[in-house]
Order: structure tokens, then C-alpha cells, then sequence
């Protein structure tokens, strides 16, 4: 048995341990020690020195020695040598402390296992609570990066829905302006072909101009031919003139020889009234009637010239168209052949001029008396070339007094002369080429020639220049009706007449 201070001193052994890998010693480095390695850590066990206080009894030792030797049998008697005992004491104290620091090996082991276990749930303990809070911490970056992430994406969205609506937006204006291009297209491609259409037309116009420019060209010619031949002869008129008042004393005796055979004939006719006194009565009876209306009422039905009493102090011989449309008609103008020329002047048309049996103008005068007097319808005959007849008739026809500048009245057109009037209906002033009181700068009545109601110089005008067959066509100042031949051919006849509305 090992004695009190060796048990003391083996329960107080020294345990040194070194987690570090490297070599502990003891206190001065001569003890002895015994060293054991477990994963990183190395524990060193500093046995206690040779020699104590046990060498002071001898019987305790010897004691011990007998226990130790009862305890190994392989153990030499007792009259080996004390160094040989000794040495096999201190190997049974080895196999002990071998012994112990097994068991202390092992219940420090076991301690180990239970600190390691503690250690590693306290490890685990923090690492998985560190773990939670940088979850936590990552969590809630993640649903704040999220939440900013749903918002981008909320912008975007709103962003992506507004570029969205603006495509559309914008598609459909674009769809809009390529309709567009395509209907102004569509107009630019008319509008090409019109000009094309209309810049054939210039060149016809050009053309037609050229040839109406040569042929006034050769009518001037003979014009200045023909005026020079009247030249002639109104010299040779003029000498005939001159001689003619040279020689009074002839002249005076001829008109003493006319007046006489004009004293002859008013008895010659004074003797023949009292024969037929019937005819003068229905002469009187003839200058009583108002217009040819009246004289067709009388029973008068046969086309020719009539007197009618327009004033109480102005008979006027008129022509009277007993025939067309029922009759009645008052003619106020006729072209024929061009045997006179309209190309007159304010009172000329004032007064009238021509012949009632041929081409004349009854006068604005009279025609203002006649239409003022009650309502009158006008009917207007047109002739081409050809021989096609045409009219043009208004229900209500007036014109005005002389300071209203012979203001022309019309209402309800009809007739075969065209769908539209070619006479201004909303009322014109009468125009000469001395006395202008149209619509327009450039003077119609100096330009077509004539005197009319031409407005801004209008789509008609019967008094222009008579042009003969061959040279009616493209003649702007000739006698035209738009609606019926168009503007530039120059018709053969016309007739304008009136009568009462209530015929």
C-alpha cells in the first residue's frame, strides 16, 4: 500500500495541459512526467520525485514491499538487494500511478465529452442564435431590398402601362396621318391629272388665241383696207359736197320741185282717206293698244310690225310674235346677219336703234315704260349654226329707270337654253362702252363690246359681235350663251321678247 504523503502527493499530482500543440514542462524541468494527446490539446501528468518521507520507517516499508510482493508473484525474494527491490517498488507504484492516471484519463474523458457536448451546444446555441439574428437582419434587408424592389417594380409597371398606352396612342395617330397621306394623296393625284386636264385646255386656248389673233389680225387688215376705201369715198363725197354748194340756185329749185310733189301727195292721200275711210279708223284703232298682247287680243295673229302707244305722246313701231309659245310677244331685240352693229353707245341704247323688221334694240326706255307698267315674263330664242334652237324663259322680268342704271330683274328660269341662267338673277346695272357700271375693273363693255348686263362681265351677252359661220367658234366677244354653246362660240340668231305675266 502506498503511504498517506504518496497517495497525497498523487491525488495533488501537478496536471499541466497545453491546447497549443506545443511542449509544457514542469515548474524546473527535472520532474518527471507522462504526457497524453487528445485532438488538440496535450495533457502532461508531473510525477512526484524518488524519495520521501517513507524512507523514515522502515516496517511501513517493508510492509509495503510484503504487500507488493504478495501483489506480484514474479516479484524476487527477499534476499535480493535493496536496489533491485527498490527498483520493482517503484515499478508496482508506476503500474499504480499507470492505473490511476487511466482512470483519471478517462473520467477526464468523460468530463471532456460532457464540457465538449456543452461547449458544442453552447456553440451551436450561439452560432444558431447568431445565425438567427443575421437571418433576422438578412430577412428583414431582404423584405426592405423587397419592399424596394416591389416599389421599382410598381414604377416600372406604371412606367411600362404609360410607354404602353403612349404606343397606342401613338399608333393610332400614326394610322390616322397614313389615311391622311393617303386621301392627300389621292387629292394630290386628282388634282395632278386636273392640272394636266387644264394645262391641255391652256394649249387648246393658247392655240385657239393664236388663231383668232391671226385671223383679227387679217379682219384689221381689211378693216383698215375697207375704211380707207370709205376714206376715199367720203373725200369724193365731200367734193360732190362742195360742188353741190357751189351751185344754191340748183339746189333751191330741187326743193321747190319736192315740196310741191309733197303738196301733191298729201292731196293725192287726203283724197284717198275719203274713199277709204274705214282704213284710217282702224289705223287710229291700232295706235291705241299698249303692247302686242293687247293687239293679239284684238284678233290680231299674224307675225309683223305693229304701232303701240307706250306713252300717251310716243307711238313706237315694234315687231309682234303672233306665232311662238301662244303668241303676244313684243320683241325688245333681234340679231340676224350682223348688219348692225350693237356696239353703241349709253343714249343709243337709251333711245333704241335698228330696224324693227331686222336687227335692232327696242330701247331701255321703253322697256322700263312696258315693265313698269304690270308684270311682264321674258323669253329669250337661240340659234347655232347648226340650225339647233334653244330658249330661255323668266316669269318675272323688270327693268329699271335710267338713274337706276336700267337694273335688271329676273325670277324663275326654265327653259332648254341650259339648267342654269345665264343671265345674273340677283339684279346687274346695263353697262356701255361708255358708260360702265359693271362689276369688274377690266371694263366687260369695252372688252366683249356691246351693251349688256354683264355683272363681272357674266356668262351671256346677245349684243356682242356678230361673227360669221367659221369663225364663230372661240370668239370670247362674240354673242354668246354659256349655258347653252359655252363660253366662246358666237351664236347665228337671237330673239328677245316679252309679254304680260297674266297672258
Amino acid at each position: 500500500m502506498l503511504c498517506f504523503q504518496d497517495r497525497l502527493l498523487f491525488l495533488t499530482f501537478l496536471v499541466v495541459v497545453n491546447c497549443s500543440g506545443g511542449h509544457q514542462g514542469g515548474p524546473d524541468g527535472s520532474r518527471r512526467s507522462h504526457k497524453i494527446q487528445r485532438g488538440q490539446c496535450t495533457y502532461t501528468f508531473i510525477l512526484p520525485e524518488e524519495g520521501g518521507s517513507c524512507r523514515e520507517s522502515e516496517p511501513s516499508s517493508r510492509m509495503l514491499l510484503d504487500d507488493t510482493n504478495s501483489l506480484q508473484r514474479d516479484t524476487p525474494g527477499p534476499e535480493m538487494d535493496f536496489p533491485s527491490q527498490k527498483i520493482q517498488h517503484l515499478e508496482s507504484i508506476m503500474e499504480n500511478y499507470t492505473q490511476w492516471l487511466q482512470k483519471i484519463e478517462s473520467s477526464i474523458r468523460d468530463s471532456m465529452k460532457m464540457e465538449m457536448a456543452h461547449l458544442q451546444q453552447s456553440a451551436v446555441h450561439n452560432h444558431t442564435a447568431a445565425m438567427l439574428e443575421m437571418g433576422t437582419n438578412l430577412l428583414s434587408q431582404a423584405a426592405e431590398q423587397t419592399r424596394k424592389l416591389t416599389d421599382v417594380e410598381t414604377q416600372v409597371l406604371n412606367q411600362t402601362s404609360r410607354l404602353e398606352i403612349q404606343l397606342l396612342e401613338n399608333s393610332l395617330s400614326s394610322n390616322k396621318l397614313e389615311k391622311q397621306v393617303l386621301v392627300q394623296s389621292g387629292e394630290i393625284h386628282k388634282l395632278h391629272d386636273k392640272n394636266s386636264f387644264l394645262e391641255q385646255k391652256m394649249v387648246e386656248m393658247e392655240t385657239r388665241h393664236r388663231e383668232e389673233l391671226e385671223t383679227l389680225k387679217q379682219e384689221k387688215k381689211s378693216l383698215q383696207a375697207l375704211v380707207g376705201k370709205q376714206m376715199g369715198f367720203i373725200r369724193l363725197l365731200e367734193a360732190q359736197l362742195g360742188q353741190a354748194t357751189g351751185n344754191s340756185t340748183v339746189l333751191q329749185r330741187q326743193q321747190q320741185e319736192t315740196m310741191d310733189m309733197v303738196h301733191n301727195l298729201l292731196h293725192i292721200c287726203s283724197k284717198e282717206d275719203a274713199v277709204h275711210p274705214n282704213r284710217s279708223k282702224a289705223e287710229d284703232h291700232e295706235q291705241k293698244f299698249g303692247d302686242c298682247a293687247d293687239l293679239y287680243r284684238a284678233g290680231f295673229h299674224t307675225n309683223g310690225v305693229y304701232t303701240v302707244q307706250m306713252t300717251s305722246q310716243d307711238p313706237r313701231k315694234v315687231f309682234c310674235d303672233m306665232e311662238t309659245a301662244g303668241g303676244g310677244w313684243t320683241l325688245i331685240q333681234r340679231r340676224t346677219d350682223g348688219s348692225v352693229d350693237f356696239h353703241k353707245t349709253w343714249k343709243e341704247y337709251k333711245t333704241g336703234f335698228g330696224n324693227a323688221f331686222a336687227e335692232h334694240w327696242l330701247g331701255n326706255d321703253y322697256v322700263h315704260q312696258l315693265t313698269s307698267r304690270r308684270q311682264y315674263s321674258l323669253r329669250v330664242e337661240l340659234t347655232d349654226w347648226d340650225g339647233h334652237r334653244a330658249f330661255s324663259l323668266y316669269d318675272r322680268f323688270q327693268i329699271g329707270s335710267e338713274k337706276q342704271n336700267y337694273r335688271l330683274f329676273l325670277k324663275s328660269h326654265s327653259g332648254t337654253a341650259g339648267r342654269r341662267s345665264s343671265l345674273v338673277l340677283h339684279g346687274a346695272d346695263f353697262s356701255t362702252k361708255d358708260v360702265d357700271n359693271d362689276n369688274c375693273m377690266c371694263k366687260c363693255a369695252l372688252m366683249l363690246t356691246g351693251g349688256w348686263w354683264f355683272d363681272a362681265c357674266g356668262p351671256s351677252n346677245l349684243n356682242g359681235i356678230h361673227f360669221p359661220h367659221g369663225e364663230h367658234v372661240g370668239k370670247l366677244n362674240g354673242i354668246k350663251w354659256h349655258y347653252f354653246k359655252g363660253p366662246s362660240y358666237s351664236l347665228q340668231s337671237t330673239v328677245m321678247m316679252i309679254r304680260p305675266l297674266d297672258f
